[in-house]
């Protein structure tokens, strides 16, 4: 062994620390980014406001009417999609790892499609909008539900959950379209907007309400982490381990769909957001770690709020809800996943 060799230092722990730089990088950025667009949220619109007011407004602070806008429209908005965008950002980093598949998310789960039904039958029951959000969460409760009754027989393997998962998506997808088509008129386009995903008209109830079940929900899959650390290493070594692998599964499965459940209940059911943003922290952050669920969380509740500022002061037609940006973005980034997946087999067949 030379000299040099011994002065340098090992290459394991090089490239440990440049992962250790970069993820921390990449969080401070997030945290930026975080902060500048809530600012923004709360001082522009249709009547501009400074920061220094913004501020001074969300604690009940200065004029009367700076006050009733930031507290009672843009604060609970901006808050809904902070807290839907990390609820799904961590589903999706949850999902993805547990299934070893780059294409799961709570759409393809059914999640989604639970959270339409749950909403759009109280909507036709004529409940107010308060309880919407009580009925997307119980949808995909249901969802979960029927996931699990279906999906136990085999052990909750990968494959058969996942086309099980696809099944119940497209038959509540089905419900949800019988419903809306047998809606009165004036109840289809409310239907319809909430079937998009939006953040619009959220009150402090119900962001306080799903905030706090986001907490425990989040604070669940941080503590089943290890859990799935062992589940990557496959299910045979898993099980060498002593991981009761089935029961560890259906553990983590709840707390993704508790976790998309809640999202959905807040924001109604958002696409790409839980698609896209494991693909972004693996990319940027490297392996799996506990901190890239943290920063899935970040990186959601960024991607969430940037939509949702998009749709209220760069795109020319108003009224959109922000599901319609994020499922304008999710359809190619789809595409690119599909061609990335599908391009090994097409190498081995060539």
């Amino acid at each position: 062994m030379t000299a040099a060799s011994l002065l340098s230092p090992p290459k394991a722990a090089t490239s440990r620390g440049r992962v250790r730089r970069r993820v921390l990088l990449f969080a401070l950025i997030g945290i930026a980014a975080l902060f500048t667009l809530l600012t923004v949220s709360l001082t522009t619109g249709e009547m501009s406001i400074p920061a220094g007011t913004a501020l001074r407004a969300l604690v009940g602070l200065g004029d009367s009417g700076d006050v009733l806008v930031i507290q009672q429209f843009r604060a609970p908005r901006a808050v809904a999609a902070i807290v839907a965008g990390a609820g799904l950002g961590v589903a999706g980093c949850v999902l993805q790892r547990l299934f070893r598949n780059p294409l799961a998310s709570p759409d393809v789960m059914g999640v989604t499609g639970g959270a339409s039904l749950g909403a759009v039958a109280l909507i036709a029951a004529g409940a107010t909008q308060t309880l919407i959000p009580v009925g997307a969460l119980s949808g995909g409760l249901l969802a979960a539900l029927l996931l699990g009754v279906f999906g136990w027989r085999s052990g909750l393997a990968v494959t058969r959950l996942v086309l099980t998962g696809l099944a119940v998506q497209a038959a509540l997808a089905a419900a949800v379209n019988l419903m809306i088509v047998r809606f009165p008129a004036e109840l289809a386009g409310s239907a319809l907007q909430w079937t998009t995903g939006s953040v619009y008209g959220r009150t402090w109830t119900e962001v306080w309400g799903a905030g706090a079940a986001m907490l425990l929900a989040l604070a669940a899959a941080f503590a089943l982490h290890r859990s799935l650390a062992v589940l990557d290493l496959g299910d045979d070594s898993a099980g060498a381990l002593g991981l009761r692998t089935s029961h560890a599964r259906l553990r983590l499965l709840v707390v993704a769909v508790v976790l998309a459940s809640l999202a959905a209940a807040l924001a109604g059911p958002v696409t790409f957001v839980a698609l896209a943003v494991p693909h972004v922290v693996r990319f940027l952050t490297g392996p799996p770690t506990a901190v890239s669920l943290a920063l899935a969380g970040l990186t959601g509740a960024v991607l969430l709020l940037a939509s949702d500022l998009v749709v209220q002061h760069l795109l020319p037609v108003e009224g959109l809800p922000v599901g319609a940006v994020t499922a304008t973005l999710g359809a190619p980034w789809l595409l690119v996943l599909m061609l990335r997946q599908s391009s090994p087999v097409q190498r081995s067949h060539g």
